[in-house]
């Protein structure tokens, strides 16, 4: 299958609406167990955040082999992150890299309310470029202020691709040449809904 980066964002459309009107797309995960069990040829690489509302494969109705899914809380970006998503276009020829941020989210409300604990500070702090770059929100900047988090998600999802394309020749370079496209989304955890940035 020759998909090129639209067919493939396509796909991940026509899927999220399938998941939203419980509209499951017919698969034999025992068939592709087999199918994928020489290799795998996913067409996307999803970075989404661990919350156990937000699987990707479920929220795009994909199944196995479909798509890299790379979670961690916050969906912010490291070095192995980088260098998962080089290896899933460069290598592999995902077509996509799309940065998924989700309402409700327990990390970026942790960053709006500067939590400190452990571990979780410094992931933490990967979000708080968005909590400075959020200025809309005049007076209670903190993790009660839906439309405040609602504001961080969004411009936490561009800040991470930007740094994707600043940090990362090999994934610009791909971009540049229209081999792939890297987009943001969030997706709605009342609803079921992506809105595709």
């Amino acid at each position: 299958m020759n998909l090129t980066p639209l067919d493939v964002l396509q796909i991940l459309k026509q899927g999220n609406q399938r998941f939203m009107n419980n509209l499951k797309a017919h698969r034999n995960l025992l068939e592709q167990l087999n199918e994928t069990s020489e290799g795998q040829f996913p067409f996307a690489a999803i970075l989404s955040c661990i919350d156990s509302r937000t699987s990707a494969e479920l929220i795009f109705d994909q199944g196995l082999g479909d798509i890299f899914s790379i979670r961690i809380a916050g969906n912010v970006l490291n070095e192995d992150i980088l260098g998962s998503m080089e290896y899933a276009t460069k290598i592999a020829g995902a077509k996509i890299i799309l940065v998924l941020g989700h309402t409700k989210c327990g990390a970026i409300t942790g960053a709006c309310n500067h939590i400190e604990m452990g571990n979780l500070t410094g992931l933490l702090r990967k979000i708080q470029p968005a909590v400075l770059n959020e200025t809309s929100t005049k007076e209670n900047r903190t993790g009660a202020n839906d439309v405040f988090v609602k504001n961080v998600t969004t411009i936490n999802v561009h800040h991470v691709i930007d740094r994707i394309r600043r940090e990362s020749p090999i994934i610009a370079a791909l971009e540049q040449d229209k081999e792939i496209i890297i987009a943001g989304g969030l997706y709605d955890v009342e609803s079921g809904e992506v809105t595709f940035f």
